[in-house]
């Protein structure tokens, strides 16, 4: 049994420690409010610049002009995973759900024959990939805090794989984040950001009204395809930067309570230990008395 100091100890520890996590909570509840407005806020903008790029891209003919992001290599061999998460941890399974959906579609990848190669936004994702994809891993990018990254940060990368497109080192690229549902929910997603998934024929057919584009779709496209890629880069990083919030958040709350009860088990057992003390002492006084 651990002695009435060691016991003691440890029940200050264990304070110390609820003190911490009840302040990261209250730290992360702060930031969570404006982290899911700007999710929010930057939702319907990025859904609807890829409804407008698969419209625009259903209704051009492929061509040697036909922009490359949209075109693309014509294979499929070699598919690159770009996987968001945070540099921080202490944010529950939000870094790990995108972990496990990347890893996932790599072996799915890896079972139909195909390369695949990982680029990493985060630190977490890099360390959580480069157990069993090391050397599939091409590059890698500690973005911060997610909170203030901004799009200026995805344009950065989003040029970055453009140039690692149209130098030919993978054929698709997918976009894995996680989408901020609650503060108790966060769907890990996969996106296609290259080339530009189109509409098929049959969603075509059911669009209510044709659409003129001016001027004409190709000049269009070779406009909109690279800042799209940007959009849908910065929407992942707003829906992290909501995601890691409301996940740490909802850990840090759990870990408070857990150490509430860790508390009250250690103080009962120190209580008891007490007891047991103080009733020995009782005895041997008592027994020595009778000695007399």
């Amino acid at each position: 049994m651990a002695s009435l100091k060691a016991l003691k100890i440890r029940i200050n520890s264990v304070k110390s420690t609820q003190k911490i996590t009840k302040a990261m909570k209250m730290v992360a509840a702060a930031k969570l409010r404006r982290a899911q407005e700007a999710a929010e806020a930057g939702r319907p903008y990025a859904e609807r610049m890829a409804a407008v790029m698969a419209s625009l891209g259903s209704q051009v003919t492929l061509s040697t002009s036909t922009p490359k992001l949209l075109a693309g290599t014509g294979k499929d061999a070699v598919h690159l995973l770009v996987v968001a998460t945070s540099d921080k941890g202490l944010a529950g399974a939000f870094n790990t759900n995108i972990v496990r959906l990347a890893r996932k579609a790599a072996e799915d990848l890896k079972a139909q024959g195909k390369t695949v190669k990982i680029y990493c936004i985060g630190k977490k994702g890099r360390d959580g990939l480069a157990r069993l994809y090391k050397k599939d891993i091409i590059h890698s990018v500690e973005p911060g805090d997610l909170g203030k990254c901004n799009f200026a940060d995805a344009q950065a990368i989003a040029n970055d794989l453009t140039a690692r497109f149209e130098a030919g080192e993978f054929d698709v690229a997918h976009l894995f984040f996680s989408k901020f549902e609650s503060v108790l929910a966060q769907t890990p997603t996969q996106l296609q950001i290259i080339p530009v998934p189109v509409l098929e024929a049959d969603a075509m057919a059911k669009t209510d009204a044709a659409v003129d584009y001016e001027p004409d779709e190709e000049t269009l496209l070779a406009t909109l395809l690279p800042r799209n890629l940007a959009v849908q880069l910065h929407r992942a990083t707003l829906e992290n930067a909501a995601s890691e919030q409301g996940s740490k958040m909802t850990a840090m709350d759990n870990a408070t309570r857990n150490a509430g009860d860790m508390i009250n088990r250690l103080t009962i057992q120190y209580n008891r230990s007490r007891q047991a003390a103080i009733t020995t002492e009782l005895v041997e006084i008592i027994s020595g008395a009778e000695a007399l």
